[in-house]
């Protein structure tokens, strides 16, 4: 809304705005005198610190309802307050005032008005004599463009000028619009979601493609198309892509590096990837193809993907954090040497990364130092876990088998927390499953435990579900499991102790560890 002024002859003026209409701050006012009805209050002389056009917030505690139009200060004469409408208030009410929604009444008049202070006139000739040499602004050391639109160029580079350390001169404030100084990258890929600076190349990672800029330097190329680098003013020079169709999606907290290989993840294309010197491999092909086609895409837009490389164990670590607290989290490592994923996790980083040869996380504003409890494998923030290991048996698959024991060889102290198999009766294999515990089992009618013999350690295994069709025998007496395949897991308790070979009870550390060589078991050929 234009604000009117009346002006006397001025051979020229200037009309300057002092501070802005908006600057009223937001304020309260007490009732100084009682009024029953009508649009006009009269407050204290200490809370006069308001403006026309601010809005009326609340009666003491209580809420004005949102009108269309609010309700606003119209005039102030003094102490009196004029309103837009009428209101209802006693001696002590506090009014308290918001910010100004109404530019109707600013200023109303320029004589004798409160708010006329916030404007200024200058005569801008000399003497104010006709015709006089204007007192003009003088030169400006900018431009003013047509198109002042705000742009959100969220697939292009810029750079400012140099810092000189030696000279002591700071440019990196200066982005010369007369200079060749920004990169634009195919906006089809999405916007430049991370950016990484290896040696004199910048790489550059979108939603779906990864590229390489040169710094400092161009590429010309030979007659049979070889490129050839030379030195050149370009800060940011030519953009190489890198083969495949990959990006980082809008994940790159999943970004980790370590040495030339550079790790992050594709939630677009559900992959995890591996920027190396021979180009983007699949990492996620290692044996997971189907665990990360189906976890990735469950992260979606809203959740998280944690990357991070753990120097203790020269491992990059990778949390899949779903934004639903019904979807479970999955952390797990992926290690070069054996060219696959070795274990899960049983935390949750916010953060994580490597410094000195220590692996560290950060969750919920602490940060933590892994490997550094006497329980090496299994305490995350202050939590101590079983380590588990699963692994399945199905030698001869096409046999209907009964497992009759299960045997492993390694350290004491490893329990047998679930034995499944399919059942091949009634319902079609996979569909039904039984379970098996050695907690179970010794319950039973007679003791069953892991026995050492010859450096192994075996147990019976006892079927505590009802019998199938056709079966002879019934109930928990029934020796073995059948199937074609059994699904084994083996949890060693870390926060317990265990006893060693001389019968001394020690914890696992860094030189004494829980170890576990193999678990098979005696099965015989079986048939319903």
């Amino acid at each position: 809304m234009s604000a009117t002024l009346e002006l006397k002859y001025f051979n020229s003026f200037w009309l300057k705005k002092i501070k802005a209409i908006t600057e009223v701050k937001n304020t309260t006012a007490i009732i100084d005198e009682a009024t029953t009805s009508g649009n006009v209050i009269h407050i204290t002389e200490a809370n006069i610190n308001i403006g026309v056009g601010q809005e009326v917030l609340k009666i003491n505690n209580d809420v004005i309802s949102p009108a269309n139009p609010p309700l606003v200060i119209i005039a102030i004469n003094g102490t009196d307050i004029t309103l837009s409408e009428d209101i209802i208030v006693a001696t002590t009410d506090i009014i308290t005032f918001g910010t100004i929604v109404d530019f109707t009444y600013i200023p109303a008049a320029y004589d004798g008005y409160p708010g006329a202070e916030d404007w200024d006139i200058e005569e801008t000739r000399i003497r104010g004599g006709y015709n006089n040499t204007n007192v003009d602004l003088g030169v400006k050391a900018y431009i003013v463009e047509d198109n002042s639109t705000q742009q959100h160029r969220v697939n292009s580079l810029i750079y400012s000028g140099v810092y000189n350390s030696r000279t002591g001169v700071n440019n990196t404030n200066q982005f010369s619009a007369g200079e060749d100084i920004t990169r634009s990258l195919d906006p089809a890929n999405g916007s430049i979601q991370k950016l990484y600076a290896e040696d004199t190349n910048l790489t550059i990672f979108q939603e779906h493609k990864v590229s390489r800029a040169l710094i400092d330097k161009d590429a010309i190329y030979s007659a049979e198309g070889q490129p050839m680098t030379t030195s050149g003013r370009q800060v940011i020079g030519q953009v190489q892509a890198y083969a495949g169709e990959y990006g980082i999606a809008t994940n790159p907290e999943s970004f980790a590096v370590y040495g030339y290989r550079k790790y992050f993840t594709d939630r677009n294309q559900n992959v995890i990837l591996r920027l190396s010197q021979d180009g983007i491999t699949e990492i996620s092909e290692y044996g997971m193809v189907d665990y990360f086609r189906d976890n990735l895409a469950a992260v979606g837009n809203s959740g998280k993907v944690v990357g991070m490389w753990d120097m203790h164990n020269k491992q990059y670590v990778v949390s899949l954090q779903p934004p639903s607290t019904e979807d479970y989290f999955q952390t797990l490592a992926f290690d070069e040497d054996s060219k696959g994923w070795t274990s899960f996790f049983d935390y949750s980083p916010d953060l994580g990364g490597s410094l000195l040869n220590s692996f560290y996380t950060f969750k919920e504003g602490n940060i933590w130092k892994h490997y550094s409890s006497t329980v090496k494998n299994s305490t995350f923030y202050n939590i101590t876990y079983p380590s588990t290991v699963s692994l399945v048996l199905n030698a001869n698959p096409s046999l209907i088998k009964n497992f009759n024991t299960i045997n492993y060889e390694g350290s004491s102290g490893w329990e047998l927390a679930s034995f499944i198999t399919n059942e091949d009766s009634t319902l079609p294999i996979g569909q039904s499953i039984n379970i098996y515990s050695l907690a179970d089992m010794e319950n039973s009618l007679f003791v069953n435990t892991f026995k050492k013999k010859e450096n192994k350690y075996f147990a019976n295994l006892i079927n505590n579900t009802v019998g199938g069709v056709g079966e002879v025998v019934f109930g928990n007496s029934m020796l073995g499991a059948k199937g074609f395949y059994a699904t084994i897991n083996m949890a060693f308790n870390n926060a317990s102790n265990y006893t060693s070979e001389s019968g001394q009870t020690i914890l696992p550390n860094r030189t004494n560890r829980a170890e576990l060589y193999a678990v098979s078991s005696n099965y015989v050929e079986s048939s319903y």
